[in-house]
């Protein structure tokens, strides 16, 4: 897939980075009856995809296990929307930073997926950015047990998804799951990815 056509597609695919998504997550109604009262959190995180390569991937990590929210589980570099940050952007930027050594300077943001809501209480706006070949991930050691790129092909094949029942709460859920061992890459992060294959699919249609 040439560079110059994958960013292009991504632009089609996402919000415009001047206008952040705000209307209700897309995922609202799998999660009817499993969300506790209150407001949720205001989160982001970096969709970040290495464009400039033979095969382009998509950047993921593992969590460390001792974190509080979705311990060991692979997921985008990301977290709750601070007070000092001017936008989610710069949320995504900043917690990438600290999570995997990531520089303003190499990442080039395009725009924003659909907003998502998590069962842990977090409205997260995923930022879809490109990053520099000179990037090599350093991972905080207390907060990421490990940073890895998993082919892009892969995760916009549709034979790769699957869903999984599981039990919250005491209900059935389903949620959704790639197959790429040894990692597992499932629950939100498996949405957001899902998310984005699907506008993808639809920019297509409209190109």
């Amino acid at each position: 897939m040439p560079r110059a056509g994958l960013v292009e597609r991504l632009r089609l695919a996402t919000h415009p980075v001047e206008r952040p998504p705000t209307g209700a997550p897309w995922n609202l109604d799998e999660l009817d009856g499993l969300l506790s009262p209150g407001e949720p959190t205001p989160a982001a995180v970096l969709v970040g995809v290495v464009a400039d390569a033979a095969e382009p991937s998509v950047l993921l990590t593992r969590r460390h296990d001792g974190l509080r929210h979705h311990a060991g589980q692979v997921s985008f570099p990301g977290g709750r929307i601070e007070a000092g940050d001017p936008d989610p952007v710069a949320a995504a930027l900043r917690e990438a930073q600290e999570e995997v050594g990531l520089l303003a300077s190499q990442a080039r943001v395009l725009g924003y997926l659909d907003p998502l809501l998590t069962i842990t209480g977090f409205r997260v706006l995923p930022v879809v950015a490109t990053l520099t070949p000179d990037f090599a991930p350093v991972p905080d050691p207390g907060e990421v047990a490990e940073a890895f790129d998993v082919p892009l092909s892969l995760l916009l094949d549709p034979g790769q998804l699957e869903r999984i029942e599981l039990q919250f709460g005491g209900r059935p859920r389903s949620v959704l799951q790639f197959r790429y061992q040894p990692q597992r890459i499932w629950g939100v992060t498996a949405s957001i990815l899902f998310n984005l294959r699907e506008r993808l699919a639809l920019a297509d249609t409209r190109a």
